[in-house]
């Protein structure tokens, strides 16, 4: 099993600040310095790097304060994706006094494709299949509960799918006609990872198995597209289900978001 620090290295290397090469229309990339600015692309912004090219005091702060400027503008809130192994040290004090607020930690975990691409196991009478029609696409929403109304990151989804068929793939799961889980794996162009998603499973449906189902297959069309390297950002439900399939832990990220002052996620 390869090192900690060389999968940190790819990942790296090919993941961060990485734009992919078939964008929906609705989608624009923008770079400022060493960030790589995200807009137009489910229903927040992004900023992301590969690194910070070594800003940090006055520099930096004016850097964050340039951001928050142009969603301002827009009245659109963004992600500051933060990485556990980012410098300076101090950037997420200077992302707080920015405005922007950390979410949910998460770990970054990669698995060797050989690895964990298994048979999927399924209980009796459930079966997976990839969605491809739009109609289709509503029922994923439904497996998440803390989904409002008033986003819109499955018809996002639906679109970034349509603008690259073979760039995103999405399956879901299902008993009879009623949907349990769904996940998808996205292949970013010119790199060695595929990196998955979602993996929403119903609360009466958990500990069968699904969830893993739902990787191996994922994993297996990994391996099929020639791609080394698998990526997960864990949430901590799901981290130890990847390590027992042979995913490692090499870093975490936690969302630091700007909401603006007319943003839903502002109010209570």
């Amino acid at each position: 099993m390869l090192q900690v620090d060389e999968l940190l290295a790819a990942y790296d290397a090919q993941l961060r600040g990485h734009v992919h090469d078939r964008l929906p229309d609705s989608v624009r990339v923008e770079r400022d310095g060493p960030l790589v600015r995200t807009l137009g692309f489910g229903n927040r912004g992004f900023v992301e790097y590969r690194d910070l090219a070594g800003l940090e005091g006055k520099e930096l702060d004016t850097l964050i304060a340039r951001q928050v400027q142009v969603f301002a503008t827009l009245a659109e809130p963004f992600e500051w994706k933060l990485h556990g192994h980012d410098r300076p040290a101090d950037l997420p004090e200077r992302l707080r006094a920015a405005g922007l607020v950390p979410e949910d930690r998460e770990t970054v975990v990669i698995g060797r494709v050989e690895v964990v691409a298994n048979e999927p196991s399924l209980p009796d009478g459930v079966v997976i299949r990839e969605v491809r029609e739009p109609g289709d696409f509503p029922r994923i929403a439904e497996l998440d509960d803390s989904i409002r109304p008033e986003d819109s990151w499955v018809d996002d989804l639906a679109e970034e799918r349509a603008a690259d068929p073979e760039g995103l793939s999405i399956f879901v799961a299902e008993t009879g006609d009623r949907t349990v889980c769904a996940g998808w794996v996205r292949f970013p162009s010119g790199t060695e990872f595929a990196t998955f998603w979602g993996g929403f499973t119903l609360p009466a449906w958990r500990r069968r198995g699904i969830y893993r189902a739902i990787v191996a297959h994922r994993a297996k069309l990994a391996a099929e597209r020639g791609r080394r390297y698998i990526e997960v950002d864990a949430s901590d439900d799901s981290r130890p289900i990847l390590e027992r399939l042979g995913f490692v832990a090499v870093t975490t990220t936690t969302p630091y978001v700007w909401p603006p002052p007319t943003s839903p996620a502002t109010e209570s």
